[in-house]
């Protein structure tokens, strides 16, 4: 352990500072490498790279250690970007966040981290990692509001074995607490939050500087014109918010929720109340990646289908590359481009992106779904 190298890869955020701490204080020989991945500027004209990179460097001052900056943009355009609005011009909703995790962060950096002669790279991410049994296990964090295994579920073994999480043992309030004791510039910054390139910003309007689309109705179950739509890309399954129809004078006073969409008649298809039609008892990942070994056959397990979700009970049948994921209990707004993540107890066992979902109740015939 003593004068190993580790390159902890600083965000310019509160984590990978304490992380990058934890680890010199161990007496590992760290290296702190900032990774720049996205070159837009926000609504504000700021480029919120520079500040993160500035806060970087003052925490590795700080610590003392060196630190220096790598430029993924290119890789990152390439790799996850333009996967992310293929996905959308295919009306799916996809998590750029797992894939700039499995493309970026723990394949490029990794390579990266091990050309400069590491032992290991390490990141700010809530997880854990059991060595033990001669099986590598990726665990769920000590503090599980803050857990991330969901966002790592498309890694596998190769990927983690050179990998630390040192704050994977401690919560939230403890790495504050860490964090200003040792006087780091990063102690109250505000947790980043939205999809990792776009921020806090206003993502309907960014995605319409890429994705321009055509606008149509938005009906009711029954066909009725009820409202416009700006382009059925920029709606998901469950939305309730940015419709443009509530108030008005018809219907029961209940919200309206996205529960379809027509793409031949670019029709977006809205339920008013939450009901059968907006859940779904199964799905299929055409892909599903393991962690560690992968199932021959069927089995148990639990799954989330977004972050944040309480786990929910699931048979997992393998089929091929991929999987059919049965639901113990039908599942709200299940949709299509985000991941289904597999879970035994707090193990992550891997998981795959949704393909396809089986309605509880499928949409009226008068629509071509």
């Amino acid at each position: 352990m003593s004068g190993e190298r580790v390159i902890v890869g600083l965000s310019g955020g509160v984590d990978s500072s304490v992380a990058a701490l934890i680890l010199k204080d161990r007496g590992y020989d760290v290296v702190g490498v900032f990774m720049k991945n996205w070159e837009e500027k926000d609504e504000n004209g700021v480029c919120t790279a520079t500040a993160d990179r500035e806060d970087a460097m003052r925490v590795a001052e700080r610590i003392g250690i060196p630190c220096y900056t790598v430029n993924f943009t290119k890789e990152y355009m390439d790799r996850v970007f333009s996967y992310f609005l293929d996905e959308y011009r295919k009306l799916r909703t996809p998590n750029p966040d797992i894939l700039c995790n499995t493309e970026i962060k723990f394949k490029a950096f990794l390579d990266f981290a091990m050309s400069m002669d590491a032992r290991y790279l390490a990141t700010g991410h809530y997880a854990r990692l059991d060595r033990s049994g001669g099986r590598l296990r990726l665990l769920r964090a000590a503090d599980l509001n803050k857990d991330q295994t969901y966002f790592l579920a498309g890694l596998d073994s190769a990927q983690l074995e050179n990998v630390l999480f040192p704050v994977g043992d401690i919560g939230k309030t403890e790495v504050r607490r860490i964090a200003r004791e040792a006087g780091l510039a990063t102690a109250a910054k505000k947790d980043s939050t939205g999809v990792c390139f776009i921020g806090e910003r206003d993502f309907k309007k960014f995605l319409m500087g890429f994705l321009p689309a055509q606008a149509g109705d938005i009906v009711g179950l029954d066909g009725r014109v009820l409202g416009r739509h700006d382009g059925l890309m920029y709606y998901t399954m469950g939305q309730r918010k940015g419709l443009g129809i509530g108030g008005k004078d018809f219907g029961t006073g209940e919200s309206w929720f996205v529960v379809g969409k027509d793409v031949k008649n670019n029709l977006l298809i809205v339920q008013q109340g939450e009901h059968e039609e907006l859940f779904s008892t199964s799905l299929t990942c055409d892909k599903v990646s393991f962690i560690s070994k992968k199932p021959e056959d069927s089995f148990r397990c639990t799954a989330k289908f977004r972050y944040r979700q309480p786990d929910q009970g699931v048979t997992v049948k393998m089929a091929g590359e991929g999987c059919v994921i049965e639901f113990d209990e039908p599942q709200r707004a299940v949709t299509k481009g985000q991941w289904a993540v597999l879970y035994d107890g707090d193990e992550c066992l891997g998981g795959g992106e949704i393909d396809s979902v089986t309605p509880l109740k499928p949409l009226p015939s008068i629509f071509e779904v």
